[in-house]
C-alpha cells in the first residue's frame, strides 16, 4: 500500500494554497526537461527512504548548464512558494543538490552521473515513467 501524499503549505505566498511533493517534483523534471536536461529521472523514494518522496536527477554537459538548470528549477518551485532548505555544490556546477524536503534534486554533469551512479545506488526505488510527468 502505498504512502498518503505528504502536502506542504504554502504560507510564503498564500495559506490556503498548497503543492504535493509528487506536483513538486514532476514541476523541477519539467523545468529541467525546458533547459536541455539529460537523462531526466523522477524516483518514488517513499518506500525506500525517509529523507524524501521524491529525488529528481537530471543531466547538463557543462557547469553553466548545471547551474541554468537549477536556477530555472529554483525559481520554477519559488515561485509557487516551494522554498529550498539549502543547496550545495553551485559555485562548482559539477553536482549541485537541492533540498526542498520532501523532494530533493540532484544536477550533475556527465562526469559525476556516470561515476557517482546515483541510479544505481536507489534501485530499490520506483523510477516513475516519464509519460506521467513529462509535459506534451
Amino acid at each position: 500500500m502505498p504512502t498518503p501524499k505528504r502536502l506542504i503549505s504554502l504560507e510564503t505566498r498564500s495559506p490556503a494554497t498548497t503543492i504535493d511533493s509528487r506536483s513538486a517534483a514532476f514541476l523541477a523534471a519539467n523545468i529541467a526537461e525546458t533547459k536541455k536536461a539529460h537523462g531526466t529521472v523522477v524516483l518514488d523514494v517513499r518506500d525506500v527512504t525517509l529523507l524524501a518522496d521524491f529525488f529528481v536527477i537530471a543531466g547538463g554537459e557543462t557547469s553553466t548548464q548545471v547551474k541554468a538548470i537549477v536556477d530555472a528549477i529554483d525559481e520554477g518551485l519559488s515561485t509557487l512558494g516551494y522554498k529550498s532548505h539549502g543547496y550545495e555544490g553551485k559555485k562548482e556546477g559539477r553536482w549541485v543538490l537541492l533540498d526542498y524536503g520532501d523532494v530533493i534534486v540532484h544536477v550533475l554533469q556527465d562526469k559525476e552521473r556516470t561515476f557517482y551512479k546515483l541510479e544505481q545506488f536507489w534501485n530499490q526505488a520506483l523510477v516513475v515513467d516519464c509519460k506521467e510527468w513529462l509535459q506534451a
